[in-house]
Formats: C-alpha cells, sequence, structure tokens
C-alpha cells in the first residue's frame, strides 16, 4: 500500500476534500482550468504542449471507502500525421473515473475477488492523504487512452510519395512511370540494335566500310 507522499495543496491538480468530509453521498463539482504537464500524450506522436490550458469538470463523491472522482479534461493536443508528417492540432476530450481510498477503511462493502481473478493490486491503488488527492497520474492515463496511437491530418490522408517523398495531397495526379528491373536488360538491349540499324542505314557500320574498301582495290 502507497500513499501519495507530501501532497502539496499548491499543486494545480490536487484537490481538497475536506469539504465532503466522510458523509457518504456527499457530493461536490468543481470546474478548473489548469496549465498542461509535461509530457503530457504520447511522446514523439501527439500530446498537449507544455503549459497548454487543459480544463477540468469533476465530480467528487464521498463513498464508504473513500472519494470517488469522475471527471472530463478537455485540451487541444498537437502532434503530426504519421501518413504525410504534416504537423496536425487535434481537440481532446478525455473521461476518467478514480477511486481514491482512505487509509485507514477497511474493505467492507467490496466485492472479494473469485479465485483467479484479477483482484487489483493495492500497490495500484490512490489513497486520499491528509484530505487531499492528486489527479496528474489519473490525467495521464485518461489522455493517453484518449488520443490516437497513428494520428492522421485528415481520414484519407493520401501520405508521401513513396519514390520522392512529395505531398500527395498538394498533387493528386502525381505519379512516376514504373519500370520493370526484370525487362530492364531487354530494354538496353532493343536499344543497342536500334542503334546498330541506325549506323547500317547510314553507312557508319563496319560492312559498309568493308564494302568501300573493296571498291577502291
Amino acid at each position: 500500500m502507497v500513499l501519495n507522499a507530501r501532497l502539496d495543496h499548491r499543486d494545480p491538480l490536487v484537490f481538497d476534500t475536506h469539504e465532503l468530509g466522510r458523509r457518504p453521498g456527499a457530493l461536490q463539482r468543481l470546474t478548473r482550468t489548469v496549465d498542461a504537464p509535461k509530457d503530457l500524450g504520447l511522446q514523439g506522436v501527439i500530446g498537449v504542449p507544455e503549459g497548454a490550458p487543459v480544463e477540468l469538470e469533476l465530480r467528487l463523491e464521498s463513498v464508504m471507502e473513500g472519494v470517488l472522482v469522475t471527471g472530463t479534461a478537455r485540451a487541444e493536443a498537437e502532434g503530426e500525421c504519421v501518413r504525410c508528417l504534416e504537423p496536425l492540432e487535434q481537440q481532446l476530450e478525455a473521461d476518467f473515473q478514480e477511486l481514491f481510498s482512505y487509509p485507514d477503511a477497511d474493505d467492507r462493502g467490496r466485492p472479494v475477488a473469485e479465485p483467479g481473478d484479477d483482484a487489483e493490486d493495492d500497490e495500484d491503488r490512490l489513497f486520499v492523504e491528509d484530505g487531499l488527492i492528486a489527479l496528474e497520474s489519473v490525467l495521464r492515463d485518461a489522455v493517453v487512452l484518449a488520443l490516437p496511437m497513428q494520428p492522421v491530418c485528415r481520414e484519407d490522408c493520401p501520405g508521401l510519395c513513396s519514390v520522392c517523398g512529395a505531398r500527395l495531397a498538394d498533387d493528386p495526379d502525381h505519379h512516376h512511370d514504373a519500370v520493370d528491373i526484370r525487362w530492364a536488360a531487354l530494354q538496353g538491349l532493343a536499344g543497342s540494335l536500334e542503334d546498330g540499324e541506325k549506323d547500317e542505314m547510314s553507312g557508319d557500320g563496319p560492312e559498309s566500310a568493308d564494302a568501300a574498301e573493296k571498291q577502291e582495290k
């Protein structure tokens, strides 16, 4: 069982639950705009820039075991299209729900896991510490789940030309004449034959030279 360490009430993602008390059913609604913490999102893919505004709508409810937090986070994420590599912006909306347990609460009323079930490990649980709860880890998990693993600037983005790297959306008719390497040698041979025929017709070939020499004799 790991408690939140030294929570700072000045942290914008730390919330005070003292008004709820320990009265099951007590409810508190909060709206807050905070600065995005560093590395909020999928690193190197898409995320909310550090310091960008994140709007939080929260519902804090007191239950027997602790404080149940239900919320929605809204922000603007920035990233790069995986197809054409152009910068993109995307509106983010991430929903989450998490139970923060009281450190001294017992497990009465909690369902008992059946043998073989994957019961939640105590080390993964979050706790209320001195009436405070920290939402940063919850927010990070929610944002990662809400963001696309392969963001695109538009659903039908054609990407880049595999030959020259040109952005196909800028030139829909862009193409290259494909040459089958299996026929390249034959094309070279055909070119040599054509050159030989031209030499014969112009009289510059080796046979024309021999004929001219015989005539002189």
